[in-house]
Formats: structure tokens, C-alpha cells, sequence
């Protein structure tokens, strides 16, 4: 059975940084994508940040530049570095596993974490 914890979320200043981390278990870890997704109340739940088994990334352009997803060499814990914080990064952020498709579009990851939260004050 595939578990995802997430931990490292908390309240920052705008311009302030966090880093979330998500322990695996229950899986074949090189054999999945890995995402990194948030949501904010009243708004659906968006990609953030993806890294494949290759070890290839893919932002979203909200987050290009500032945020950086990562992985141990034993490829657990997953990591979310995230710099330069602003009010609108906002949200409950998730870990999620694929072993199927490695895209954005969240109905194509079958395991969820129960998410952290973050919040970023002005």
C-alpha cells in the first residue's frame, strides 16, 4: 500500500522560504512521477511541480524560478524547496505518485499524501 506524509508546511513572511518534504513507502520509488500540488480555498487543485523517474522537472510558470523539486539518491523524501514566497502561494500543498502518466492534470495520480499547509502573509 503506497503512503505519502507530507511535513515543512507553515506560516512565512512574503519573500520568505519553506522547504516540504514527503516520505514514501510502499512502492517501487524509481518506477513513479512524483508531483508536488496545492490548493487554495475555493479554487481547484493545481500542479506545481513534477519530477519523473528520469529525474526530469516540470514547473508550473507561477512557480518557475523560485521553487525547486527534488529527490534523495534513494529517491525519498521528495522535496519542495520554495524561495521567494508570495500571499498567492497560498494553499495546502500535496504529494502525489503516478505509475502511470507524468503531467499536471492531478486525476492521473492515485496516491495522495494528506497535504501541509502553507500560508504566506504580506
Amino acid at each position: 500500500q503506497v503512503q505519502l506524509v507530507e511535513s515543512g508546511g507553515g506560516s512565512v513572511q512574503a519573500g520568505g522560504s519553506l522547504r516540504l518534504s514527503c516520505a514514501a513507502s510502499g512502492y517501487t520509488y524509481s518506477s513513479y512521477c512524483m508531483g508536488w500540488f496545492r490548493q487554495a480555498p475555493g479554487k481547484e487543485r493545481e500542479g506545481v511541480a513534477l519530477i519523473d523517474s528520469d529525474g526530469s522537472t516540470t514547473y508550473a510558470d507561477s512557480v518557475k524560478g523560485r521553487f525547486t523539486i527534488s529527490q534523495d539518491n534513494a529517491k525519498n523524501p521528495l522535496y519542495l524547496q520554495m524561495n521567494s514566497l508570495k500571499p498567492e502561494d497560498s494553499a495546502r500543498y500535496y504529494c502525489a505518485a503516478s505509475d502511470l502518466y507524468c503531467n499536471m492534470r492531478p486525476p492521473n495520480f492515485g496516491y495522495w499524501g494528506q497535504g501541509t499547509q502553507v500560508t504566506v502573509s504580506s
